[in-house]
Order: structure tokens, then C-alpha cells, then sequence
């Protein structure tokens, strides 16, 4: 295949092949995204993009790497260009994006990017860095003022490393132009993610300055916001069947289910696209529809990462094709997730769970359970050990929630049930290697101040370690009622 994706190949793809309708030669951009990987292209920036073809704006989208030149190295030949395959047992469903209009790479010229973000034309900063890139304590949500990078950040504001610097001394650029700032919308799977943004910019903006940080505080918007769509990684293997479906070599293409949500807090100040023509859901309230996910997708997706893997599933479709499986994962929704909601007006949460056990049981994604399983010091403290703290101060048995948490304890230590090493991606892998799965409870940034001194909690979550080594992940997933 010699010719590749671009704006020139566009109008020569097949009629089946959907792509942009909106005039991507004048597109302006107003959106910067933080974080430019697999999930927003096939989730925030799919929005924008039946947005804009709906009713054309300032909306284009600046990708900013914070660590990887790989996705710009891709798509910047390709004129930005990408494209989205939905996938499910029926076939496979192809579309070009093309809200992207540039890409930029942060370690590469922190100086482009700031200078981007402090453009007047920018208004709004969508946030995926996942729990990791901000810098805080995933058990309380503070911002981590011993981080290197935190503390190389504000020593050195114009050559930033991380979210937070790049933002306060972008604000901080915009306060002294007398510019508006930005509104900043966090899409990762935090609770209140809009008020942790808030919290960990205003903190680093105070120990800056004590006046920026009240300007801050005072006039940067945060809304929250809830994503939902299963974006697996994408292979060599999707490379090469994308290319030649598409007719074009497209270098990095994302696989993605059909189902997708969004859910934001519908606080702009100084305006956005018209996401909610496009099936977004603007609401006063995020809360509600952020918990019924991280709790139910999220939670689940946890559990079935570190018990299928242990018990030699690849992938979530192939763990979910064992019925003992279906069932644990049916009854930890059923019994234990679903008392602790307080579900969003005119949701249907049993109709929203029987689709979760079909989405996770789509053939067609191959999501690893080895990716879902990466960063799960940052993970458990929003999908697990919230319900579980829920449950244990209505009294109540979280046997399923704890079989998750010990499974997570044997993963984290490097061997698999055969001996096998296991590649282990994780801010605190070196530590948690070293650290005897008895002694995992004493750390803070996971289990707080709280878990680790509860005995109910470390009885239970200590029986089903020992389950778990006494008889295997497959059996203990088998025999648990």
C-alpha cells in the first residue's frame, strides 16, 4: 500500500467510509487536550467531530503529548487524520476523524505548548492523563507536593513537566494579558474529577503565589465529567486490517465498541461545542453518573483484569466466555455495587448492567486484561475501596470487592500462578514488589489511614489472599458465593 491518509486520500475513500463533513482547512483551534492517546481520539474528539459537522466552530483540537512523541510522529503525516473502527460481533464499522489539527509533544518544546495554551482563541482544556498525571494522592486527592516533578515544576515554571505546571503557568501567562482563562475539563475516571483538577491547580498555584492562586480559585472553571467507552489498545494486527479496509495506510487507527456516553457538568463561562446535539449529556450534577460507572464498569473492569489474568485470560471477551466468571461478575454488580448508588434520575440500572456484561463480553475488541490492569495503585482507591468502605460502614459482607483487592495484592508482587514474571506497570511497581502482601495494607497512597487499621476489612481481604494462593484465581472465582 503506498498511498497514506491525508487530506488528499479523503475524498478518494469509499462511500461506505465515513468522514468529516465541517471545513477542516479554516477549523480554529479553541480546544487544547492533555493527554493525547487512544481514548479521547476515540471519545472527546468524536464528539467535537459530529459537533463541528453539525454546527461548525472554533473548535479544532491541539493533542499535547505529555510524554510520547509516537502519536504525533503518526498522525502529523496523515495531516492529522485518524480513524475510528467500531467493533462488535457483527463486523466492523470505519470513520475518519478529523477534529485533530495538530499534535504537539510536550518534553520535545514546552515552550510551543504553552504558548498554545496561552492563546486568546483557546477556551477550553479537556484533561486524559489517567489517575497518575495528576500528581496527588490517590487516597485523598491532594496534590503530592513531594513529587520530583511537582517540585522541578515550581522551580522551573516556564519548562514544565507535568499537568499542573503546564496549566497554573499557562493561567498565570493568560492573568497578566488580562485574557480569560480556560475552562479546564477533566475526562479520567476520578470522582469529582472536575473538583480534584480544581483542587490540585489551586494548591500549585498557591505555592507559586497566594494571589494566583486565589485567582485561581476564583475564576477558573472545572466542571466534571463522565466518560464511557471500551478503547483497547491498538496492534499491529488492527494497523494492517484498518489499512486495507480503509484503502489507505492510516499509522495509528483506535478500535473502539459501539457504546459510548458523556456525561458534563454544564459550566462553560466562556463557551463550548454543541456536544448535547450529539448524544452528550449536559447536567447540573455529575456525581450520580460518574459512581454509577466507576463502581459498576470500572470496578468490574478491575476485577476481571486481575482474576482473569491470574487465572491466564488475555483478554476481558475471553474471561467473560467462563460462566463461573459471568456469574462473579453478575453478583458483585448485583450484591455489592448496586446497594451503595444513588442512581441518576430515570436510569435504568438493570437494563445498564445486563449491557455492561455484553459490552465486556465483545468478542471483537481483544482489550487485554494485562492493560487494564496497569496503574492500579491509582486505580483501586475510586473502583474499589470506595464501595468497600461503603459496605463496611453499613455493616455489610463485600466478599467479591475483597477477592478483587487480593488479587490486585498477588498481581502487584511480579509472579503469575506458574511463576511466570508479570510485566508490571505501576508508579509504585518497585515498592510494591518489595513489599510482602501483608504489609501492602500500610500503604497510604492506596488504602489511606482507614483500611489498614479496620479488621474487618484486612480479615477479608487477607481469607481471600490466602484463597487465592491456597487454590488459584480460576477456583476462587469458581467457589465464591
Amino acid at each position: 500500500m503506498t498511498r497514506r491518509l491525508d487530506d488528499r486520500t479523503l475524498e478518494t475513500l469509499g462511500a461506505e467510509i465515513e468522514r468529516p463533513r465541517h471545513p477542516r482547512t479554516s477549523l480554529q483551534t479553541g480546544i487544547v487536550h492533555m493527554g493525547l492517546g487512544a481514548f479521547h481520539r476515540a471519545h472527546q474528539a468524536v464528539y467535537t467531530e459530529d459537533a463541528l459537522n453539525r454546527r461548525p466552530g472554533p473548535w479544532g483540537i491541539c493533542g499535547v503529548s505529555l510524554r510520547s512523541p509516537e502519536t504525533r510522529d503518526a498522525l502529523a503525516p496523515q495531516d492529522n487524520l485518524y480513524t475510528v473502527a467500531v467493533r462488535d460481533a457483527s463486523g466492523q464499522r470505519l470513520r475518519v476523524v478529523g477534529s485533530l489539527t495538530e499534535t504537539l509533544v510536550a518534553p520535545e518544546d514546552p515552550a510551543a505548548v504553552l504558548d498554545r495554551l496561552t492563546r486568546p482563541e483557546v477556551r477550553i482544556v479537556t484533561i486524559t492523563v489517567t489517575e497518575k498525571g495528576y500528581c496527588h494522592d490517590p487516597a485523598t486527592g491532594a496534590l503530592n507536593e513531594r513529587h520530583p516533578d511537582i517540585v522541578h515544576d515550581l522551580g522551573n515554571p516556564d519548562r514544565p513537566r507535568t499537568l499542573a505546571g503546564f496549566l497554573v503557568e499557562a493561567l498565570d501567562r493568560r492573568r497578566r494579558d488580562r485574557t480569560d482563562p480556560f475552562t479546564v475539563l477533566s475526562c479520567d475516571n476520578l470522582p469529582g474529577n472536575g473538583h480534584v483538577a480544581a483542587g490540585i491547580l489551586r494548591r500549585f498555584a498557591e505555592l507559586r503565589d497566594p494571589d494566583l492562586g486565589r485567582w485561581v480559585a476564583d475564576r477558573v472553571a472545572c466542571p466534571s465529567s463522565m466518560v464511557d467507552r471500551i478503547v483497547p489498545a491498538t496492534t499491529d494486527e488492527d494497523r494492517a486490517g484498518v489499512s486495507a479496509a480503509l484503502g489507505a495506510e492510516d499509522a495509528w487507527p483506535v478500535m473502539a465498541e459501539p457504546f459510548s456516553q458523556w456525561v458534563i457538568e454544564d459550566h462553560f463561562p466562556t463557551g463550548r461545542p454543541a456536544w448535547e446535539l450529539e448524544g452528550a449529556e449536559l447536567v447540573a450534577d455529575v456525581r450520580p453518573y460518574e459512581f454509577m460507572k466507576l463502581r459498576l464498569l470500572n470496578g468490574s473492569h478491575s476485577c476481571i483484569a486481575y482474576l482473569g489474568y491470574l487465572a491466564g485470560h488475555a483478554t476481558v471477551s475471553d474471561a467473560m466466555g467462563d460462566p463461573h466468571f459471568v456469574r462473579f461478575v453478575r453478583d458483585l454488580m448485583d450484591e455489592e455495587v448496586t446497594p451503595t448508588l444513588d442512581v441518576p434520575p430515570g436510569a435504568d440500572l438493570s437494563r445498564y448492567k445486563a449491557a455492561l456484561l455484553e459490552r465486556f463480553a465483545n468478542p471483537a475488541l481483544k482489550h487485554r486484561t494485562w492493560q487494564i490492569a496497569m496503574d492500579g495503585s491509582q486505580k483501586l482507591p475510586q473502583r474499589l475501596l470506595g464501595t468497600i468502605r461503603d459496605r463496611l460502614a453499613a455493616g455489610r459482607p463485600f466478599d467479591r470487592l475483597a477477592l478483587g483487592v487480593a488479587a490486585w495484592m498477588r498481581y502487584v508482587g511480579g509472579r503469575d500462578e506458574a511463576g511466570q514474571p508479570i510485566d508490571v506497570r505501576d508508579p509504585l511497581a518497585d515498592r510494591l514488589a518489595a513489599t510482602p502482601a501483608p504489609a501492602l495494607f500500610g500503604v497510604r497512597e492506596v488504602f489511606g489511614g482507614d483500611l489498614a487499621g479496620n479488621p474487618a476489612f484486612t480479615t477479608a481481604v487477607t481469607r481471600a489472599y490466602d484463597r487465592l494462593v491456597a487454590v488459584g484465581a480460576r477456583e476462587a472465582v469458581r467457589t465464591i458465593r
